[in-house]
């Protein structure tokens, strides 16, 4: 008996990745966990019986000499798995995106750092030449634009948006796509989502912003994650952390989402037990192993660590700086420029900035006589600075505000280096000059 199963509380990705692993393998049953996102379980309740799956509980695991694993790389989020574990005789196959090591020995395996696990498969599925129904290419574009964010979680590849194509070259319906993706929320969830904005917790972590909340619930509430994903949105935050507290349960769920690609929720969960992706992250956590004002401050102090880490304006700006005294004349200053091949040139008296002169300033010059004038009289006198321990992000957010193209970096009140519009490129881009 061959089997493919994924995780619990199963997503769109999860279920189109078994869906779509029975057209690789013909002679396997797909196994859906009995907990599942709502909106898989609405979905499931119309159209479970277009395709070949069953439940846990009904496999019977004496007979499985196939295991396929998708959308997850470990044995504790499979649901009534544990049988199949410690066999040797078990062919074991895994389909996983997610980029963190979990405790599943593959057989053979297909773990890659793209947006969705349905890519994984979509790569496949063009390889052999397989066709799709458009129900099929429905589900599984379903799964992509969930786990990518419609394509804009940090994490999505050039692949994913190809895989979209192909899917919707195979007739995924866009409507059904987005009644999935966007169901209308309930009373209870806006309650739910007025109660996070109340007692929400900003903080600014090297120049990013972060929410992390603790929310009481009173019973079980659905659709937790597209809460989460409205409120990061409605806060303008760059990620949040909300941890949904069950006192009868005795536990904590924590969701989190992130827009940026230096905030890893998916790392961070892993930490906590759970799992995810650079954009998206889940983790179930007893009282016992963190209450949850414990767990909230584990999180931040995570964060903290992580940003500490990241690269500064030190790493990126270049140096050492070319200087001139305020007395060169204009005529030096672009001999020298010309010589050394920039854009502009820090003018600087017994280690006191005075001003920068860029090649725009050189239009300034009108007459032949100019040229031979100081530099003091062309140079930009109120100059905006920054410190070499602040982030790239911060560098970035300055040149586009104030609308410039150099940004000296000071330390003790003296110069030690300069941002350029060209080192913040290399940065981001790795547009590296010739």
């Amino acid at each position: 008996m061959q089997i493919i199963t994924t995780h619990k509380n199963t997503d769109f990705d999860g279920l189109a990745s078994v869906i779509a692993g029975t057209l690789l393998y013909p002679d396997a049953v797909g196994v859906i966990p009995k907990m599942v996102n709502p909106n898989v379980a609405q979905f499931l309740s119309t159209h479970k019986t277009a395709f070949n799956i069953i439940l846990p509980h009904e496999v019977e695991h004496s007979l499985v000499d196939k295991l396929v694993i998708v959308d997850t790389d470990k044995w504790q989020r499979l649901d009534r798995m544990e049988k199949l574990k410690n066999r040797w005789d078990i062919e074991i196959h895994l389909w996983d995106h997610h980029p963190h090591e979990g405790d599943i020995d593959a057989t053979w395996s297909c773990q890659d750092n793209v947006g969705a696990t349905v890519t994984l498969f979509v790569r496949e599925l063009k390889r052999r030449k397989i066709s799709l129904s458009p129900l099929i290419s429905t589900v599984m574009l379903i799964g992509l634009y969930e786990d990518t964010g419609h394509l804009t979680y940090p994490l999505t590849k050039a692949e994913d948006a190809y895989a979209a194509a192909f899917l919707l070259e195979n007739g995924a319906d866009l409507n059904v796509a987005n009644f999935f993706l966007n169901p209308p929320y309930e009373e209870t969830q806006k309650e739910i989502l007025f109660e996070m904005m109340k007692v929400t917790d900003k903080r600014k972590i090297n120049d990013h912003t972060i929410a992390v909340n603790i929310i009481n619930l009173e019973g079980k509430v659905t659709m937790l994650a597209g809460i989460v994903n409205m409120y990061r949105k409605i806060i303008n935050a760059d990620a949040v952390f909300v941890i949904f507290v069950s006192e009868a349960e005795e536990r904590s769920t924590v969701i989190a989402r992130s827009g940026i690609d230096r905030i890893d929720v998916g790392s961070m969960m892993n930490l906590l037990g759970g799992g995810g992706h650079s954009g998206a992250g889940s983790a179930t956590v007893k009282f016992s192993a963190f209450s949850p004002e414990v767990l909230k401050q584990r999180i931040i102090d995570t964060i903290e660590k992580d940003q500490k880490e990241v690269a500064k304006v030190s790493d990126i700006m270049s140096f050492p700086v070319t200087t001139v005294p305020p007395e060169t004349t204009m005529r030096e200053v672009h001999l020298i420029m010309a010589e050394q091949k920039i854009r502009g040139v820090l003018v600087v008296e017994d280690d006191s900035l005075l001003g920068i002169v860029v090649l725009w300033d050189f239009k300034k010059i009108k007459q032949e006589k100019h040229w031979d004038s100081s530099v003091k009289a062309f140079m930009a006198r109120d100059l905006t600075t920054i410190a070499p321990d602040a982030a790239p992000a911060k560098a970035a957010q300055i040149m586009i505000k104030e609308n410039i193209g150099h940004l000296p970096v000071v330390h003790n009140g003296k110069v030690i280096g300069i941002v350029t519009r060209s080192d913040i490129l290399t940065y981001y881009y790795d547009l590296l000059p010739e």
